[in-house]
């Protein structure tokens, strides 16, 4: 029996043996290496260590001119020169005043404070140095400087181990490539890569801009961004979407969800679901109920299609916008569907494909294929080619019609002016009384027709050698002789800006949006009547005495 409390006792003893042991691993002392003289205050409960002062807690080397040792508490106030140098990592903070606690490792640095790690350097007037989780924080203002960067912030965490630093509030990153403004930022010191939250602004060195509302990714040695909500504008485009792609190095960008596009040198702007831009190349694709809007001086163009790309190179022939499947297009004085479409942006025209169809005013033409033309910001031109046919509507709602192999239709004002028919012409248009009252219908067959307009109405036509023409009276007119061959009124199909918007709502840049570049960087502080009182009578001015 005695041998087994025996047994017990001394494993409980191991056990307290091995428990304290652990605990005063875990709350180590601080150690004096050396100073060049020691005294003793039991009245204030320290020991003054004066003169080249060296401790050691840990794996760090404590280094101050002067300092209070508090030994029953396990901590030191240092003064002077302060430096503390970590044997393991490549750390090594310096400062004017310190504060270690040997039992939580934290270190309490302050005034002019300088923290250094690798090629990483953080300045800073307020430090805490958490030496057990290896974890600086600074606060009241602070500078991180590496190999690429410059970052500041009113406070900011910096994990040494994971090579991670928070920067809060009025974070300003700079390189020699772009300043970056925002409030919550984090910075990877060996990727040399920066991350955002919320607002974020930048400013390139050549004066491109990058807005964010909800946050960045940059890899800065990659020159990779990635914004959220964000908007990238230079001299010459301007790209804004839902999720914002750049690639600096290759001058490539991808947008996602509510992706705009803006050539400021032609006054277009391309929107979409996902759009591509290459900036060198001038090119960019943009698909998904995708829309066109040429702005013009006193007029927006709109275009609607499946699918978009514009090329606007240095010559000419590279100057286009192509669209494609489910072609509409809106105009003040013009209207039109098509499957595809061409843009020149050389020559201001627009060819459709496949079953196209314009409307102008109360006029439809359509053929296999046609091309018009743009001037002063008005149609004022359209060739059309193989099954033209046009349509006009005159005062009392009658259909004019004329058809051929070609035809050239020139307008004044944005209004239909004349048209001239080549080959296999025929035309049927109602002869009016006074405009109100319907005669019959002029019914001709000719190699060429010419046309004169007034107001939308034909005025005059012209035929060539030997027409073929048949008069019939009103009271004989059937639904059968007053249609043409290939006779299509398609007006319910003619796009409106309803139908625009209905496919696609551009979302538009909000130009008062909040930036932190626009917000003063000196704070001005006023004087106070004391002070200003003060200054008056140090140059000589004195308060006039008030006699009763």
């Amino acid at each position: 029996m005695t041998s087994f409390y025996f047994r017990v006792s001394f494993f409980f003893l191991m056990c307290w043996a091995i428990s304290s042991s652990a605990i005063a691993q875990e709350k180590s002392i601080l150690q004096i290496n050396k100073a060049d003289d020691l005294k003793g205050d039991e009245t204030r409960g320290f020991e003054r260590l004066l003169g080249s002062v060296e401790m050691k807690h840990k794996n760090s080397l404590i280094y101050c001119d002067s300092a209070h040792f508090y030994r029953t508490e396990n901590k030191a106030r240092l003064f002077g020169n302060v430096r503390i140098v970590d044997e393991v990592d490549p750390v090594t903070t310096t400062s004017r005043y310190a504060e270690y606690d040997g039992n939580t490792q934290l270190a309490k640095l302050r005034n002019n404070v300088v923290f250094t790690n690798n090629e990483t350097t953080l300045t800073t007037n307020y430090l805490d140095y958490d030496r057990m989780g290896n974890i600086a924080y600074y606060y009241n203002k602070g500078k991180v400087v590496d190999s690429v960067n410059v970052l500041t912030s009113q406070r900011g965490t910096y994990e040494v181990n994971s090579e991670r630093i928070t920067f809060q509030e009025d974070v300003v990153l700079v390189n020699p490539d772009y300043t970056m403004k925002t409030n919550d930022l984090i910075y990877l010191t060996i990727p040399k890569t920066a991350e955002t939250k919320g607002l974020t602004n930048l400013i390139s060195k050549d004066g491109n801009t990058l807005d964010a509302q909800n946050g960045s990714f940059y890899d800065t040695q990659a020159k990779i961004f990635r914004f959220f909500d964000g908007v990238v504008e230079s001299e010459t485009s301007r790209i804004k979407a839902k999720e914002l792609y750049y690639s600096e190095l290759d001058a490539y960008y991808e947008g996602k969800e509510n992706v705009s596009v803006l050539s400021k040198e032609r006054q277009v702007e391309v929107f979409g679901d996902v759009g591509e831009y290459w900036e060198e190349r001038k090119y960019s694709l943009v698909h998904g109920n995708a829309l066109v809007r040429r702005y013009f001086e006193s007029d927006t163009l709109y275009m609607a299609a499946d699918s978009l790309i514009s090329q606007d190179g240095e010559v000419d022939s590279m100057k286009y916008l192509l669209a494609f499947r489910s072609v509409k297009l809106v105009k003040t004085d013009l209207s039109s569907v098509a499957d595809s479409l061409v843009y020149n942006y050389s020559d201001s025209s627009i060819q459709l494909f496949k079953d196209p169809v314009m409307w102008n005013q109360k006029s439809q033409i359509s053929a296999d294929s046609m091309i018009f033309y743009l001037a002063n910001e008005q149609l004022e031109r359209v060739y059309m080619k193989d099954k033209v046919f046009v349509i006009t509507q005159d005062t009392i709602r009658n259909f004019n019609q004329m058809k051929g192999r070609s035809m050239v239709g020139y307008f004044l004002e944005g209004k239909m002016d004349k048209v001239d028919i080549e080959g296999n012409g025929e035309s049927l248009y109602f002869a009016l009384q006074a405009d109100t009252i319907s005669q019959g219908i002029n019914k001709t067959l000719s190699a060429t027709i010419k046309l004169r307009f007034k107001e939308g109405a034909i005025q005059r036509v012209t035929y060539g050698i030997k027409p073929d023409g048949k008069f019939t009276p009103f009271q004989l007119i059937t639904e059968e002789n007053s249609r043409l061959e290939g006779f299509d009124w398609r007006f319910e199909e003619k796009p409106t800006l309803e139908d625009i918007f209905a496919w696609r709502k551009p979302e538009e840049i909000d130009p008062n949006a909040e930036n932190l570049f626009n917000e003063p960087e000196v704070e001005l502080i006023l004087p106070t009547d004391e002070e200003i009182l003060k200054s008056l009578e140090k140059r000589g001015w004195k308060p006039k005495k008030i006699t009763p």
